[in-house]
């Protein structure tokens, strides 16, 4: 069967291409990219994008899809159609599940439980340490050989530098990138949201800047050291970007993603009591959102991840203090780069296609985030002029737990296309 997407506007990071144009798919390639492409065969299928952004399928490399151990969170299933419906074609599944990911037969088990019941595509990231408690490492190389994309201890920083040290070289050896969760243990005490003037109102204990920053620096001089690939996890501060623009200039090997979350809301936002402004990094100041803007605008900033961290309704509903850290975002990530960085100017659609699908195909060193002939059909449609209200009860997520409920945003998916196929169509 043919399908066959017409009138749309192709953006194509990998050649600079934006034009309307016709693109046909066949066998789950992309078999023709021209003006008005002519098919008359009984087995096609035509999507009209008139008005409507055709881009490589985003790729989501920080989800967290909770199987196995939190299945009353998310499943693989249940994550992989919630990453349909926000676009994503490609996503990257973190290692802190129960048990952790953190050998050859869990690595095997996720992407076997993957390749038979998610509407995209899965690629698992391993732990760094056995049981992600910082003390041995993980079977990094065999991981590596058996699918791994990258390693992570992502929830925690590994404290020990010397183990961390060995374990970037190891993934160096492997040709797989470090995916550092930057939190200094020590510094970070029992905080719940950024230290300021909101912790202050709230009475709560707050996570400074230094957090971040200190192991954001640490990090990026190993990966100097070991000649590692870093990429840098919901960076959050503003000098985690100067930091990232230093690193780049001396040659460093390193990549950065900003969550949707962190360019759309400050500690200001925070409503007393709603746990669903929750998250680690917290929500930071006026100032540090800008920086994270003007890094994305500027290219220092190389990607846009969710950090999707689904909960159940439960747990959320404990106090600031008890009730665990992370939002869900792979159904509005799209949606808020719209609404925030290309409506307000901060980034180009090429842009927006570049840290969404381009860059995160480079760094995990995929053959997706491209519209060539001849490449594999994962393709996002999307209106960009389209408004809608956000409703939680319509997440295909089993969690809800966002702050963004009740808010409109701009820029919806139309389709998403995955090996050719249509795993997901808003009708």
């Amino acid at each position: 069967m043919k399908l066959l997407i017409k009138n749309g506007r192709v953006i194509d990071p990998a050649s600079k291409q934006d034009e309307v144009m016709d693109l046909l798919l066949e066998d789950g390639k992309i078999a023709k990219k021209a003006a008005n492409i002519q098919e008359k065969e009984e087995t096609l299928t035509v999507i009209d994008a008139k008005g409507c952004f055709v881009m490589p399928g985003f790729i989501d490399l920080h989800v967290h899809l909770r199987e196995p151990g939190f299945e009353n969170k998310e499943t693989i299933a249940t994550g992989a159609r919630s990453a349909a419906r926000g676009g994503f074609t490609t996503i990257c599944a973190m290692p802190n599940t129960k048990p952790v990911i953190d050998n050859v037969d869990r690595v095997k088990f996720v992407l076997n439980k993957a390749a038979e019941v998610a509407a995209v595509n899965i690629c698992q990231v391993g732990a760094v340490t056995v049981a992600q408690q910082g003390e041995e490492l993980a079977d990094i190389e065999g991981m590596a050989k058996a699918g791994a994309i990258a390693i992570s201890e992502d929830g925690k920083s590994v404290m020990n530098v010397k183990l961390y040290e060995e374990a970037m070289r190891l993934a160096a050896r492997s040709g797989i990138p470090v995916f550092a969760h930057c939190e200094d243990k020590d510094l970070v005490g029992a905080g719940v949201i950024n230290k300021g003037a909101k912790s202050e109102e709230l009475q709560v204990e707050g996570i400074s800047n230094l957090v971040e920053d200190i192991i954001v620096a640490r990090d990026i001089l190993i990966a100097k050291e070991t000649n590692a690939k870093l990429h840098l996890c919901h960076c959050s501060t503003k000098d985690s970007v100067s930091l990232v623009e230093e690193a780049k200039k001396k040659g460093i090997s390193v990549t950065a993603e900003v969550c949707p979350h962190h360019f759309t809301l400050t500690e200001d936002d925070i409503v007393a009591g709603d746990t669903n402004y929750k998250m680690n990094p917290p929500l930071r100041t006026k100032e540090d959102v800008e920086a994270l803007k003007l890094g994305l605008k500027n290219d220092i900033m190389d990607i846009i991840a969710t950090d999707h961290a689904p909960h159940h309704a439960k747990e959320k509903a404990k106090s600031l203090k008890e009730a665990p850290f992370g939002i869900v975002g792979l159904e509005t990530a799209a949606s808020l780069t719209i609404t925030e960085l290309v409506d307000k100017g901060y980034l180009t659609p090429m842009q927006m296609a570049e840290k969404l699908s381009y860059n995160p195909a480079k760094v995990i060193g995929i053959d997706r985030g491209t519209l060539a002939e001849g490449k594999i059909a994962d393709i996002v449609i999307l209106d960009p002029e389209k408004e809608y209200v956000v409703d939680v009860n319509d997440f295909a997520s089993m969690g809800k737990n966002t702050p963004f409920a009740g808010r409109k945003l701009k820029g919806q998916v139309v389709a998403t296309i995955v090996n050719g196929k249509v795993v997901y169509q808003n009708n």
